[in-house]
């Protein structure tokens, strides 16, 4: 069965993008297919499957599901909005011109803003990512109330240098559980694979979580930032975990609401901000093609 796809990313987080509103999509064939459309090796190679089908909400224009490369499904990912939007915009019949696409996911509908080159493409997006929320039951997490600044107990295995760490739990629409680390001579990226699996599995996280690593730069308005995503691992990029990490580093009093943040990820950098009231937060990056092709699954 030859399916056309085309290969986008967003910061290095990378995603085939499968166009279900021209043509059809074989959804329970996909699932079982991502793992191996997505294996690095002897796949097209990417952080996950994107499928844009029709709109469901009213004033809505398209709806936009995410496969992780172990075939699970989240909620909403943060780059991979950025990509369908551009997908949208650049080869779709009716978006081409747009200014603005409001796309459905599983967070709800969310408004992505287009920067137009001068090619005519979308070289850049913002997104609206609507209500960060802190209460555990949006995690979901085991236990009430928000969770800010507190230890968690780690499960097995030897415990990595440095201090102990104390965790902000966010929901940008999916789990994000975020720590800041101080230590300069502390290396993000390998606390990150140390714990990142861990939190992932944590048991106070029964859908499982992503896990977020990060130190504030000295002016504090940037932050550097590790993250382990929920059934995928370690990537280049995560849009919302920078989000989460901006609303952590706001509610923690690291970072004021009236500031945007630079969160500098592996693949570049996003900018966040977080309004003062806590009602929405902005993110704004880009959106690259790399190729298309046809794959038989």
């Amino acid at each position: 069965m030859g399916l056309t796809f085309r290969k986008y990313h967003g910061l290095g987080n990378d995603f085939i993008v499968l166009d279900g509103i021209t043509s059809g999509l074989p959804l329970d064939l996909l699932h079982r297919a991502a793992p191996g459309l997505c294996h690095r090796h002897t796949g097209i190679g990417a952080d996950g499957l994107l499928l844009v089908l029709p709109a469901v909400e009213p004033g809505s224009n398209a709806r936009m599901r995410v496969i992780n490369a172990d075939g699970s499904e989240p909620e909403i990912c943060g780059n991979g909005i950025r990509c369908v939007a551009k997908a949208l915009h650049d080869h779709v019949e009716g978006f081409r011109g747009l200014g603005s696409i409001t796309i459905d996911t599983g967070a709800g509908p969310l408004r992505c803003d287009l920067t137009v080159g001068q090619d005519g493409l979308v070289g850049s997006v913002r997104v609206d990512m609507g209500h960060p929320d802190l209460k555990r039951s949006a995690l979901p997490m085991v236990g009430q109330g928000p969770f800010v600044e507190q230890p968690i107990e780690e499960t097995a295995g030897p415990s990595p240098p440095g201090p102990r760490l104390r965790w902000t739990a966010v929901s940008m629409g999916n789990p994000h559980i975020v720590a800041f680390v101080d230590d300069p001579a502390q290396d993000l990226r390998a606390l990150a694979e140390a714990l990142g699996p861990r939190m992932e599995h944590h048991p106070l996280f029964p859908n499982r979580t992503n896990v977020e690593l990060v130190r504030l730069g000295p002016q504090e308005a940037e932050a550097e930032t590790w993250v382990w995503e929920r059934g995928c691992g370690i990537t280049q990029a995560c849009g919302t975990g920078a989000c989460a990490v901006a609303v952590a580093a706001v509610e923690t009093g690291r970072h004021s609401a009236d500031r945007e943040l630079a969160v500098r990820l592996p693949g570049g950098a996003l900018r966040v901000k977080v309004d003062p009231d806590r009602q929405r937060v902005w993110m704004d990056g880009p959106a690259v093609e790399v190729f298309e092709g046809l794959v038989d699954l």
